[in-house]
């Protein structure tokens, strides 16, 4: 069964970190991601740029709308993911409580509608 592990943070904090808790979280990361490799399910994942790089689009009655920014103002922001395959729900639950981000910002478990 597929998810999505959505990494949710303040932006804040992460980019106040000095360049060696940037190294340490980093390889932290890479164990995860080790780890979850040698397990066979990770998918793949991304980190991605900060909300201020972020563009909203809408399109209402055939006009396309967009904006700058993310389209929820929130105290954590949507700051990476990660594609999993787990057996089931707990599996995903245990590899999210694995990510390092869990311990400073916070994981959604969420399934994949497969297509």
């Amino acid at each position: 069964m597929r998810f999505m592990l959505l990494i949710c943070a303040e932006e804040a904090l992460v980019a106040s970190w000095t360049e060696e808790q940037g190294a340490a979280m980093t390889a932290k990361y890479g164990a995860w991601t080790q780890e979850m490799g040698q397990r066979g399910i990770i998918e793949g994942g991304l980190r991605l740029r900060p909300t201020s790089d972020a563009t909203t689009v809408r399109v209402r009655d055939d006009e396309v709308l967009t904006s700058d920014g993310p389209f929820a103002e929130t105290k954590e922001q949507l700051i990476a993911f990660f594609t999993v395959n787990c057996d089931d729900l707990a599996e995903a639950i245990e590899a999210a409580a694995k990510i390092p981000a869990a311990g400073y910002g916070v994981i959604e478990v969420r399934p994949v509608v497969e297509m």
